[in-house]
């Protein structure tokens, strides 16, 4: 092989690897809502956001859901028991016009917890957000993975001042994990 072929083939592998490593790792939006319909047959589901719109939600074996019952009754079913009418928050990737559900986290009772309070700071690097509550208190959550793209979003286009947020999280070993969370008025 020349060096003008050996030039070719390696920068189409090096461009190849480059679209392939973007490819990889799609882009997760999220959105808060209500289950309205559910159709396991098609392993769908309708949730209409806090927005007012509807989504078609397509649940898949590597779906993760949080805030809910975790049981052999459901372990072989895609909504791991959520029900119509469950209010959550939807993790989703776009293809096209198909919306896959990454992670699905379920509020309420025994579901995700919520927090209100003002922004103090974000460590994008620690992965961990810190805020004020009306009662003065800081309180330090450690970011999930798509809560800590969203943060990173966030950043970049508030430049940081984020203000007030409801954060959405669970208490895994002791620790306040931060699955989601969005700005308030």
């Amino acid at each position: 092989m020349n060096s003008k072929n050996y030039f070719v083939t390696v920068t189409l592998a090096l461009s190849l690897a480059v679209s392939m490593a973007f490819a990889a790792k799609e882009k997760v939006s999220a959105f808060r809502g209500t289950v309205m319909k559910i159709d396991r047959g098609a392993n769908t589901a309708v949730v209409k956001a806090v927005d007012g719109t509807e989504h078609v939600v397509h649940f898949t074996k590597r779906t993760t859901v949080h805030g809910v019952e975790k049981s052999a009754k459901y372990s072989d079913d895609a909504f791991h028991g959520l029900r119509e009418g469950s209010s959550v928050v939807v993790h989703y990737t776009t293809k096209g016009t198909e919306e896959t559900a990454e992670e699905v986290d379920h509020i309420g009772n025994q579901g995700i917890q919520t927090a209100e309070g003002a922004v103090v700071r974000i460590d994008r690097r620690g992965k961990s957000m810190t805020i004020r509550t009306a009662s003065g208190a800081e309180e330090t959550y450690k970011l999930a993975d798509h809560a800590s793209e969203d943060a990173a979003r966030d950043l970049d286009q508030a430049a940081g001042k984020l203000g007030s947020v409801t954060v959405y999280y669970t208490e895994e070993s002791g620790r306040k994990v931060a699955h989601f969370f969005e700005r308030t008025l």
